[in-house]
């Protein structure tokens, strides 16, 4: 019986935690199973309260009823002694007494169960708002899960997009343009001082000279050729 009773423990064991870890990862399976035990529980005590009440009615009503008799008797034996019927006298003396003996037990009872019916309402509206309060708090904290289970996603996206991987791209890129830039300003300066460059810049050079030259010996010509006509006249 030990060992068996070891391993019940064990299962037992072993299902609470699988329940536990089922509860953590859907936190409304355990918020349900909490409200339906709180409602059974409500609905056992309502029960029960209804019962207490109802004997609580009972014990009122009996009352009523011993205490009419009581009054009965009384008047029947005040009229037994007035009449001097001794024999019936005795009688009524003895049910007097009997109901009197009735009537303070069931005082004590009808008082006794007032106070179990009043403590049994107490908790049964008790039982009542904790239902609410667990109701209300299952919404509150069922968003509150909601939105924080959103955050972490959203958390793990931007995570996921790597901004320095994007960034170090992109100075690779700038990087990649700036050498593109430099290279062609580098075939530039090269162009500009290479050997042919510096041959087709003489030959301009040349040309020009040769322009100017001949440009001043055809001023003097026909400076020349004005002298002359100048002279003729």
């Amino acid at each position: 019986m030990g060992l068996i009773s070891r391993l019940g423990n064990l299962w037992r064991g072993f299902l609470s935690i699988w329940i536990s870890d089922i509860e953590k990862q859907h936190p409304e399976i355990a918020y349900e199973n909490a409200i339906n035990s709180m409602v059974e529980k409500y609905s056992k005590l309502k029960s029960a309260t209804a019962a207490i009440m109802r004997r609580r009615e009972d014990l009122d009503e009996r009352l009523k009823r011993v205490t009419k008799d009581l009054a009965q008797t009384d008047g029947e034996l005040n009229t037994a002694v007035d009449t001097n019927q001794d024999d019936l006298a005795v009688v009524l003396i003895q049910k007097k007494n009997d109901l009197n003996s009735e009537l303070t037990e069931l005082k004590a009872d009808l008082d006794v169960a007032q106070k179990d019916a009043e403590s049994a309402k107490g908790s049964l509206l008790t039982v009542q708002s904790e239902i609410k309060k667990l109701k209300t708090e299952r919404e509150t904290m069922l968003a509150k899960m909601q939105s924080a289970q959103a955050r972490i996603r959203i958390q793990e996206q931007l995570d996921g997009l790597s901004i320095d991987e994007e960034v170090r791209a992109l100075d690779t890129v700038r990087q990649h343009i700036r050498n593109t830039i430099a290279e062609a300003n580098l075939s530039k300066e090269l162009s500009e001082s290479s050997l042919d460059s510096r041959l087709a810049a003489l030959r301009n050079q040349v040309g020009d000279v040769q322009a100017k030259r001949q440009l001043d010996e055809l001023k003097a010509k026909r400076a020349a050729q004005q002298s002359q006509a100048n002279k003729t006249m």
